[in-house]
């Protein structure tokens, strides 16, 4: 939560207010976390009084002990004899262990833990979503609409979010957990260390993520820390869709969803298969629609297609457009396989990977959105010499994604361009990976007056 008895400058006293409350409300077991080094003060026997008041169990952790000596210099604190203790130091990592050691030792039984509507224990979460953007896009206030409470502090000051908070929220039966990220704003301007791991925590969200929402501000042109973010994602393979928040203003300025369409193709060309959503988060509209929209999208990115299926289908791209001949050799693809989901991660068993260039491996991830169900998220391909040992072979291990239902096609594999081979691969496979790069570096042609001014 955050401080209780806080001097603030930005006017977010009630938010702040609100937010403890509802934290001393829903919670389990209450931490109580003091300045042992600054010694006890008026405003945290006041505290101390207000968590005995709650009922909860009570947990007092004394912070900023960075070494044994520390940990003597606690006795003012034990006029709260009443309240278990541990010392520790989160800089210096100390008695972090015994820290959840404590914290599990203090939290009640499981039979006794229900949530506030007395329902049984929380069922793991089937999504986890990271919800990130440059700074005062709206994604708290989105939070909020899907939690339906003010569980993040929302205002128009920029920045108020300075860490990355996980919110439940369950739609039609199915758990999510939104993961709310700082803002991020140029590097240049990283004016401190709050602002600096805010924008470590935003790239460490993004790889915990099964999926990415990057909201765009409607009002606003695409910035240097979008692209950012985007390249992110991009990096991580993970399944995302663009969100175009604010969209009751951006219709103001004679945006229209075409016309950003257009745009952020252009800004992101190679990731032009990312799904566009657009909502007014203040008001929650179409946030139903984003949430089903990102299901969808989950569940491409999850998809195995069978190893029989997919070799025709590398069949079918080989006969529209054959890979060019190059250093007078021409290249042969032997075998298909997919061997991981989320993100789908195809190889292609190959006589030598560099004859493949890159143009032809981007008509080849472009013809598989056409003919697989891949179709709104990121695919990795891998290409691996026919002469690569996999490493588990000789345990027998097949990693292959085809099902015992369909079978390979021989007629298919003996064809000029691909030859039986009857392997498998592995779960390993080497770094030779296709990662699509980002473009769109060029000036876009959109007036500059539909937007406002950064």
């Amino acid at each position: 939560t955050g401080g209780i008895g806080i001097v603030d400058s930005d006017d977010l006293s009630d938010d702040i207010e609100r937010q403890i409350q509802l934290g001393l409300d829903e919670c389990d077991l209450l931490l109580f976390v003091v300045d042992a080094k600054a010694g006890l003060t008026p405003l945290d026997e006041e505290v101390a009084q207000r968590v005995r008041r709650s009922g909860k169990p009570v947990l007092l952790v004394l912070n900023k002990c960075d070494s044994p000596k520390l940990d003597l210099e606690i006795g003012p604190f034990l006029k709260f004899g009443d309240l278990p203790y541990v010392t520790t130091s989160t800089k210096a990592q100390r008695n972090r262990s015994e820290l959840l050691t404590e914290i599990i030792r203090h939290l009640p039984p499981a039979s006794e833990t229900e949530t506030a509507e007395g329902d049984e224990l929380l069922s793991p979460a089937d999504m986890r979503i990271a919800v990130v953007g440059r700074r005062n896009v709206g994604k708290s206030t989105f939070i909020n609409q899907l939690a339906e409470c003010d569980r993040v502090i929302v205002s128009e000051v920029a920045g108020t979010t300075r860490d990355s908070i996980d919110i439940r929220f369950e739609v039609d039966g199915k758990a999510f957990v939104a993961i709310d990220t700082p803002g991020v704003r140029k590097k240049k301007s990283l004016a401190n260390d709050i602002e600096f791991y805010g924008l470590v925590r935003a790239q460490r969200s993004i790889r915990r993520a099964d999926l990415v929402l990057m909201f765009f501000d409607a009002t606003r042109t695409i910035s240097k820390v979008d692209k950012q973010l985007v390249e992110e994602i991009n990096k991580h393979h993970k399944p995302c869709i663009f969100v175009i928040n604010k969209w009751d203003l951006g219709l103001d300025k004679e945006m229209t969803s075409e016309k950003w369409g257009e745009y952020l193709g252009h800004a992101f060309g190679t990731m032009r298969y990312v799904p566009i959503a657009f909502l007014t988060a203040r008001d929650g509209r179409n946030i139903r629609k984003l949430v089903n929209l990102a299901q969808s999208v989950f569940k491409q990115a999850n998809q195995r297609i069978s190893t029989g299926r997919l070799n025709r289908i590398v069949r079918m791209a080989i006969d529209r457009n054959p890979p060019p001949i190059r250093k007078n050799r021409r290249p042969k693809i032997y075998y298909a396989s997919q061997v991981e989901g989320s993100p789908p991660t195809i190889v292609l068993k190959c006589n030598e990977p560099i004859l493949f260039d890159d143009a032809w491996k981007r008509y080849f991830l472009g013809f598989l959105r056409e003919t697989t169900p891949f179709r709104e998220v990121p695919i990795r391909l891998v290409m691996r010499a026919r002469g690569e040992a996999d490493p588990d072979a000789a345990m027998g291990t097949s990693t292959s994604a085809g099902g015992a239902d369909e079978d390979v096609d021989e007629e298919l594999l003996t064809t000029d361009d691909m030859d039986a081979d009857g392997e498998d691969f592995a779960d390993e496979f080497p770094e030779e990976s296709v990662d699509e790069p980002m473009d769109g570096e060029d000036d876009l042609d959109i007036p500059a007056d539909n937007f406002v001014d950064e």
